[in-house]
């Protein structure tokens, strides 16, 4: 699939969707990110970016667009001390975390206006966010990031391919009872990214030393130390 990104918006973006459909919503995308890939693909790029370092040393994690994933849980097999911050701008999103006994703190804010000063997290993480932004959005959001982070960057999103949009029209179809999640599905694989787009926008956000390596189930891991100077302004 190597047509150009989508730009259609996806149902979850949509501030009137109901709280019931957004909970159905989400809890399925956490089975779905559990079993296709998702949850290991960030461990990959977290645990890359932490290699090296004392096992007790404490580290924070900004998790920008975080959703309803629960990024503490997630990072529990790494065996390290995490705080992490989810940052969404839906206030929503705390309450589901509040209902479902999330470890991670939230807090409510834009990804786009990201309100913290240089260097204030060790490692922002973003997981399925990428491919809500434009391009231009995209390139902006991976600059902010690399400002605010000490440590460096972890970039955890999808794949566009035949293939996984086949993949997931079946899955979805089958098992998936949330409307949101059968449409938006697909619509995420159609605004996701080939290799060619992801270079282009690193390049263009002028992030140098930027790793990239394909994970199962069509996912990316994309992850850079920004402690060299990654970025310039």
């Amino acid at each position: 699939m190597q047509h150009r990104r989508s730009d259609l918006r996806e149902l979850m973006d949509d501030p009137g969707v109901s709280s019931q459909e957004l909970e159905s919503a989400l809890c399925e995308l956490e089975t779905i990110n559990r079993w296709l890939g998702g949850y290991n693909t960030t461990r990959i790029g977290v645990g890359r970016l932490t290699r090296g370092l004392a096992e007790d040393t404490p580290i924070s994690i900004l998790d920008i667009g975080a959703g309803g994933t629960d990024l503490q849980a997630i990072l529990r097999p790494l065996c390290r001390r995490f705080e992490v911050t989810a940052l969404d701008v839906n206030p929503r999103m705390r309450e589901f975390a509040t209902r479902h006994g999330h470890a991670s703190e939230v807090v409510i804010g834009s990804a786009h206006r990201l309100p913290y000063p240089d260097r204030s997290f060790d490692i922002v993480h973003a997981s399925l966010f990428l491919h809500h932004c434009t391009d231009v959005e995209a390139i902006g959001l991976l600059q902010h990031a690399a400002r605010i982070a000490r440590l460096g960057v972890v970039v955890n999103d999808l794949h566009r391919h035949a293939l996984a949009l086949a993949g997931i029209t079946v899955l979805t179809a089958l098992f998936a009872r949330s409307p949101i999640v059968r449409y938006d599905a697909r619509v995420s694989v159609r605004r996701a990214f080939t290799r060619r787009d992801l270079h282009t926008i690193l390049a263009r956000a002028r992030i140098d030393n930027p790793s990239l390596s394909w994970q199962w189930a069509f996912r990316w891991c994309l992850w850079f130390p920004v402690a060299d100077g990654s970025t310039h302004d």
